[in-house]
C-alpha cells in the first residue's frame, strides 16, 4: 500500500527544485551577484589596492599571476579596465604588465560570460525583440569571431555589456575569449605603457600611447555610429 504522506512532499520538491532552476529564477541570482559585485567595488575600491597596496613579499612571475587573477575578478566586478591596465604598467612595465593584463582581461570576460550564459541566457532570449536587437544577436550568433573582434579593437562598447551581449546570443566561448584576447592587445598595450612611461609624460612612448588611445576612441565611435546605420538597414 502506498505512504500517502511520500506523494505530496515528493511532489513538492519537485516544485521547489523547478522553481528555483528557472529561468527567471537564475537570472534574479545574476542580478543579485552583479549588484552585491558592484556594491563592492564601491565599498573598497579593489582597483585602488592593485595600484598602491601590492603586497611587497610578492614578486616575480607569481606577483604577475596574482595580478592576473585580480584583475580578472575585479573587470568582472565592473571596475574599469583603463584603470587596471594602468595599474598593470606602473607595478610590471610594458612586457610583463601586458601579458597580466590581456591574461586578466580574458579571465573577466570568461567569468562574465559564464554568468550571463549559464544564469540569464534562457531568461533573456525570449525579450530579443525589435530591429535592433535581433539584428545584433543575429550579427553575433552568425559571425561571432569578426563581430567580438571589431568590439574589441574599436572600444565603443562597455566592456561587460559586450560580455553579457554575446552570453545571450547564440556565440560559443571559443571565438569569445579568442576574440577578447586578440582584439584586446592593442588597446590594453596603449594603456600599460601609458602606466610604466607615466613618470615621463614627455617621453615619446608615452605621447604615442596616449595619441593611439585617443585615435581609437575616435575610431570607436565611428565604426559604432557605421554599425548603428547597418543595424537599422539590416531588415
Amino acid at each position: 500500500m502506498l505512504d500517502p504522506v511520500t506523494r505530496p512532499q515528493a511532489g513538492l520538491a519537485v516544485r521547489c527544485s523547478r522553481a528555483l532552476l528557472s529561468p527567471w529564477s537564475r537570472l534574479s541570482l545574476l542580478l543579485v551577484v552583479l549588484a552585491s559585485a558592484a556594491v563592492t567595488v564601491v565599498l573598497y575600491e579593489p582597483q585602488r589596492l592593485l595600484a598602491a597596496g601590492w603586497p611587497p613579499q610578492v614578486g616575480g612571475a607569481g606577483a604577475v599571476v596574482l595580478f592576473a587573477l585580480a584583475y580578472g575578478l575585479c573587470t568582472a566586478a565592473f571596475v574599469p579596465r583603463p584603470i587596471l591596465n594602468l595599474a598593470a604598467g606602473a607595478l610590471f612595465g610594458s612586457q610583463a604588465g601586458l601579458a597580466a593584463a590581456v591574461a586578466g582581461t580574458v579571465l573577466g570576460a570568461g567569468i562574465a560570460f559564464t554568468l550571463g550564459r549559464l544564469l540569464g541566457q534562457d531568461a533573456l532570449r525570449p525579450l530579443v525583440r525589435g530591429r535592433w536587437l535581433e539584428a545584433a544577436d543575429g550579427q553575433l550568433s552568425r559571425h561571432g569571431f569578426r563581430s567580438m573582434l571589431a568590439i574589441r579593437l574599436f572600444p565603443g562598447v562597455p566592456f561587460a555589456a559586450a560580455n553579457y551581449c554575446a552570453a545571450v546570443s547564440r556565440m560559443g566561448y571559443a571565438p569569445f575569449l579568442l576574440a577578447t584576447g586578440l582584439g584586446s592587445i592593442p588597446n590594453t598595450a596603449a594603456y600599460v605603457v601609458a602606466g610604466s612611461e607615466a613618470a615621463s609624460p614627455t617621453s615619446p612612448a608615452f605621447l604615442f600611447a596616449m595619441g593611439f588611445i585617443v585615435l581609437s576612441g575616435l575610431g570607436g565611435a565611428v565604426v559604432a555610429w557605421c554599425k548603428r546605420h547597418r543595424l537599422r538597414d539590416s531588415r
